[in-house]
Formats: C-alpha cells, sequence, structure tokens
C-alpha cells in the first residue's frame, strides 16, 4: 500500500503539474490525494490541514518575508544602479566589460538583496539597453543576465538557503548554510566570467574605458553604504549577535532608510511596493505549507528508506550515490521551481547521503547550486522568464547562447559535489560547523 501510494503520488503531481496548475495547488491536491489511501475523507483533508500549518509555525521562516521586502525595496532605491556603476569601474575597461559588469554586479546585489529574480529584473534592467547600443547581441548578454542572476542564491543572504534549513529538520543551520554558501558563489560567478571571456574575445566585444583611481574611489564610496548592508546582516548572523529573522528585519529597515537618503522611493511609494511583497510572500509561503504536508507524508510512508533500497540499491560508494542524486535534481529543476523542490526531496535524499558521511550543510549547497540550473531552462525556468521578458527577446532566441553557460554551472555543480572543503571551509574556520 505504501509503494502503490506514492507512486499514485508521482503521477497525480505530474499530471497536475502537466495540465499548468500552480505547483502549491498541485502539491496540495495530490498529497491530500494520496492520504486517502490511509484515512477516510475527513480524517486525511484535516491531517493535511494540520500539517500544512505546522510546516509554518517556525520563527525562522519569518525571515523570508523580511528578506523579500528588503529585496523589493533594494530592487527600486537606486542601491542596484550604484553597484552596477561600481561593478563597472572595477571590470568594464576588459574587452567585453559589460558582460563583467553584468556578472559582477548579479554578485553583489545577490549579496545584498538574497533574490535571484530581483537581480535579473534589477540589473538586466539597467544593462540591457546599454549593452544592445555598444553592439552586444540581445540573445547573449539575456543569457549572461539569466546565469548570473543564480549566484545571489548561493551568496548569502538566500531565501532557498533558509528553506533549506527547515527543510533539513535542523541538521543544517542558516548560519553555516550561509558562510558555506561564499567560496561556491564566488566560484560560479569566476566560471560565469570565463566563458564570457572567451566568448568576448572570440567576437571582439568593446571595451570600456579604463580603470581610473578617481572613477573607482567615487563609484565605491557611492556604493559603500550599500555593501556595508553584507557585513551588517550576514556578519551579524554569523557572529551569534541576532538571528535570521531579526537581521532580515534590519535589511528591510537599513534598506527604506538608505532608498530615503538616496531619494529613489518616497511614501507614496511603499505601499505598492508592500503590496507586492506581500503577493510574492504569500506565493512563497503557500507552497511552503503543501510542500511540508507532502514531506510528512513521505516520512510517513517511509520515502527516503523505500528509495534508498529501491533506486539507490546496487550502490554503496558516496561517489556513486552523490552522481545519481545530482542527476536526478537537475532533471526535477527542470519540471519544478526550486522552493518546492528543496521542500520535497530534501527530506528524502539528506537520509540517505548522511549515511554516507555527507555534511548536510555540503549537500544543501549542492542541492541549491543544482536547482539553480533549473531556473535557467525550460519549461519552468523562472529566470529564463524574467531574464528574457526584461531583454525583450523571445526565449527560443536565449536557449543556444544560454548552453555554455549551463555547461560551466554543471562543472562548478560537479567540483562543489566532490570537493566539500569549498563549503565547508568557511563554516569551521568560523566555528559554525565541528
Amino acid at each position: 500500500m505504501e509503494l502503490l501510494g506514492i507512486v499514485f503520488l508521482f503521477v497525480a503531481l505530474f499530471i497536475l503539474l502537466f495540465l499548468k496548475i500552480p505547483v502549491a495547488y498541485s502539491v496540495g491536491i495530490a498529497t491530500t490525494l494520496t492520504m486517502l489511501f490511509h484515512l477516510p475523507f475527513l480524517p486525511s483533508v484535516t491531517t493535511i490541514m494540520q500539517r500544512m500549518t505546522m510546516g509554518v509555525d517556525s520563527f525562522a521562516l519569518l525571515a523570508i518575508p523580511f528578506f523579500i521586502l528588503a529585496g523589493d525595496i533594494m530592487n527600486q532605491g537606486g542601491i542596484a544602479s550604484r553597484l552596477v556603476d561600481f561593478s563597472k569601474s572595477l571590470v568594464g575597461s576588459f574587452p567585453g566589460g559589460l558582460l563583467y559588469v553584468n556578472i559582477l554586479s548579479a554578485m553583489f546585489f545577490g549579496a545584498v538583496s538574497g533574490s535571484a529574480v530581483a537581480s535579473a529584473s534589477a540589473i538586466g534592467g539597467i544593462l540591457n539597453h546599454r549593452m544592445t547600443e555598444e553592439g552586444y547581441k540581445k540573445s547573449f548578454s539575456a543569457s549572461v543576465n539569466i546565469t548570473s542572476s543564480t549566484v545571489g542564491l548561493i551568496i548569502p543572504p538566500s531565501n532557498v538557503l533558509i528553506v533549506f534549513a527547515l527543510a533539513s529538520g535542523g541538521a543544517a543551520s542558516i548560519e553555516a548554510l550561509f558562510l558555506a554558501g561564499y567560496i561556491p558563489g564566488m566560484l560560479l560567478g569566476v566560471g560565469l566570467m570565463l566563458v564570457a571571456g572567451y566568448f568576448a574575445i572570440k567576437n571582439k566585444f568593446p571595451s570600456g574605458e579604463p580603470v581610473r583611481l578617481k572613477r573607482l574611489f567615487e563609484t565605491f564610496s557611492r556604493s559603500f553604504l550599500s555593501l556595508l548592508l553584507i557585513f551588517i546582516v550576514v556578519g551579524g548572523i554569523v557572529m551569534g549577535i541576532f538571528t535570521a529573522t531579526e537581521g532580515a528585519v534590519i535589511a528591510v529597515v537599513y534598506a527604506l532608510l538608505l532608498s530615503f537618503f538616496y531619494r529613489q522611493i518616497h511614501l507614496k511609494d511603499l505601499p505598492r511596493i508592500i503590496l507586492s511583497s506581500a503577493k510574492t510572500t504569500a506565493i512563497v509561503m503557500f507552497l511552503i505549507c503543501t510542500s511540508m504536508a507532502l514531506s510528512w507524508l513521505f516520512a510517513f510512508n517511509n520515502v527516503p528508506e523505500l528509495i534508498s533500497e529501491h533506486l539507490l540499491g546496487g550502490a554503496d560508494n558516496p561517489i556513486v550515490i552523490l552522481l545519481i542524486i545530482n542527476i536526478i535534481l537537475l532533471v526535477v529543476g527542470i519540471f519544478m521551481d526550486i522552493t518546492p523542490a528543496i521542500l520535497i526531496f530534501t527530506p528524502i535524499f539528506l537520509p540517505i547521503v548522511t549515511s554516507f558521511g555527507v555534511h548536510p550543510v555540503h549537500f544543501g549547497i549542492v542541492m541549491v547550486l543544482n536547482l539553480c540550473i533549473g531556473l535557467c531552462t525550460p519549461p519552468v525556468g523562472t529566470l529564463l522568464f524574467v531574464g528574457s521578458g526584461v531583454a525583450h527577446i523571445e526565449i527560443t532566441k536565449v536557449i543556444k547562447p544560454l548552453l555554455p553557460f549551463l555547461v560551466v554551472m554543471i562543472m562548478v555543480l560537479f567540483v562543489v559535489t566532490y570537493v566539500p572543503e569549498l563549503a565547508m571551509y568557511l563554516p569551521k574556520l568560523f566555528g559554525v560547523v565541528k
């Protein structure tokens, strides 16, 4: 009955997704229908509702709506433009300099907003017109913007790392995950820069103005307060001065004061920004509700054990296990958004990898990095749609120039997978994990 119910769950889930029913509704409906294998209708519905409610009964989850609001404020508060100017003064002089500017700006903006979508829309909105004027193909510049935006989900603060900490049941702390994301995130950014540099030289893309210390100092001064947010929020969380939730509130207040200081946001703009953030928060939290109910159902039906026995039955080598899981997650990422994928598959795979000695923090970074690739691919790649929309170009024209960047992302994924020290060095250095 357990195996039959789980097969039914996955079949129902993919049918609902194929019918283009929103992911949260698909997960909730499939979970409730599967619960009917065990209990009558009323107890099934009651149990699922209880699990949905308990799934979001977490103080740590309050960080997500506040970080979403902080990202929206930063997106419209002039912070992104200052980070772009600073990036331009650093790397804009190289051939294809605006490509490097896009990637570096995404790394900076991701490090203060924690949102890949905000990064893609803000940085792309600023640079796309300029890149078109200087002779860059829209399809290529859009592919750079799409892939570089994922760095914001690896470099903290990151909402999806908070979601993984929740889904891990406390096995991986938010502080450890935040520290673990820095080196893999920078490695991903460097990898994307190498690809951009190769095509810049090959296609003879234009160079920008030479680096001038005066200009560098001016742009750094203008962006200093924005960059300071990284040290205030992440530093405070890591050093234990405040929790991730309190850090998110500080990020909102700081971003709001900074935006008022830059005179990019006025009091009349706040209702619109808060409403937009509330809509995004409602979507994310409902996804978490239904996904946590599904995760409980997995545990109730011993799904991790079943998968360990049937899917990974013949493998007893952690290298092979991680390879199989990475391939599965790469396929999952193509068809499912990152938040529900983390919530659904973490309870399945985490017990398996930890039984082979893989640290939960290391696996968290691997999982997020893996699923970031799916954000850039059709048919449900959020960043693919956002990046193409910002660049005003058809999605089909972006796919081909996107491929080299996706290859590098996969290469970085496997390097981080099989060299755990890249993720674990900083958490161990700061004593967050042993």
